[in-house]
């Protein structure tokens, strides 16, 4: 019997989080200036509602909140990732440089190349954070991968990253300077069908590339001799997850800014929860983070309207004391305090 709500847990669970995200899908799209009815919400997204609902639904809220969610979700399966192969709970796309490599390239096509089209903002940050990645894995290389001296090399280039974006945001054109730093609060404010369609195929290809590689992950966990042992060819298998992750988190910050912490914040919720096999840890991150980044836009929208606080903002007052915590958590574990 008991073995049986084991076994009904994780399906019970995945049903929760299905039914808050639909629940928050729906309230984001209901919420704003013009509030809309769950009635209404249902009634226009299956083509009944009236011209100005259908108009303020599909235009304007529904390709945010789906935008939300991909966001969310490819920064916590890309977090979920780097904790796998780092064997460190403190890891997400910051630590080893991927979002200042993405901002940074996103924020030279915004102010510097300024009449270069939408679509190639994703690619561009792509590059930028695949460049960092390398630049890290490589300065961290040393007879093979130290995962410990490449959380630290991260940091190093993350700082780097950061200087130069300060460098171009000193001698850029102010109405671009703005526009990039509206950006990079990270936010799905004024996000539309384009910047869905220019996520959407990164979405499609690596997210289920993720969970088909999630086998490999569980592998690593069993340290390099015995992954060795066991025939897995360590390091092609940790390039490939380093480069899926690159993705996912380049994709996600190209669309929507840096929205923080939900690559740290998603992974480990979803752990509490559904335990550490990466085959159920993925998909169940993906959700965790889709849903905390549409809880966070909704909240960010209603909580002091008609003024709309960033999504990113939201994440960040939740995350940082959440990374405090985990911080001295680890810290007692291994001794230190």
């Amino acid at each position: 019997m008991r073995g049986e709500m084991m076994n009904r847990r994780p399906t019970t669970l995945f049903a929760l989080l299905i039914l808050l995200a639909i629940a928050f899908f729906m309230a984001n799209i209901g919420a704003g200036e013009y509030e809309l009815s769950l009635w209404e919400v249902v009634q226009t997204l299956f083509g009944l509602g009236s011209g100005e609902h259908s108009f303020i639904v599909n235009t304007l809220r529904l390709p945010r909140a789906l935008i939300a969610f991909l966001v969310g979700a490819g920064l916590a399966v890309s977090g979920a990732i780097l904790q796998g192969i780092t064997s460190n709970p403190l890891a997400s796309p910051g630590v080893i440089g991927l979002n200042a490599g993405a901002s940074l390239a996103a924020v030279l096509v915004i102010v510097a190349l300024p009449a270069v089209p939408l679509g190639f903002l994703p690619p561009a940050a792509f590059a930028g954070a695949l460049l960092a990645a390398i630049l890290t894995y490589w300065l961290g290389w040393k007879e093979g991968s130290s995962m410990y001296r490449i959380i630290l090399v991260g940091v190093g280039v993350s700082a780097i990253a950061q200087a130069f974006i300060t460098i171009i945001m000193m001698s850029g054109k102010i109405m671009l300077v703005t526009q990039a730093l509206i950006w990079m609060t990270g936010s799905v404010y004024g996000r539309g069908w384009e910047h869905f369609y220019a996520l959407l195929p990164w979405m499609i290809l690596f997210l289920p590339l993720a969970f088909l590689l999630s086998r490999q992950l569980n592998l690593l966990q069993l340290g390099d001799d015995v992954s060795k042992g066991l025939g897995s060819k360590i390091e092609w298998v940790r390039g490939g997850l380093i480069l899926v992750s690159v993705a996912l988190a380049a994709a996600s910050v190209a669309t929507a800014g840096t929205v923080y912490f939900v690559g740290l914040m998603a992974p480990h919720i979803a752990r509490r929860l559904f335990g550490p096999s990466h085959t159920t840890l993925l998909p169940a991150s993906a959700l965790t983070g889709g849903l905390l980044v549409l809880a966070s836009d909704f909240v960010g929208r209603t909580i002091a309207a008609p003024v709309e606080l960033p999504c990113g903002l939201i994440t960040a007052m939740i995350g940082a004391p959440y990374f405090i915590y985990l911080l001295l958590t680890e810290n007692k574990k291994s001794g230190k305090m």
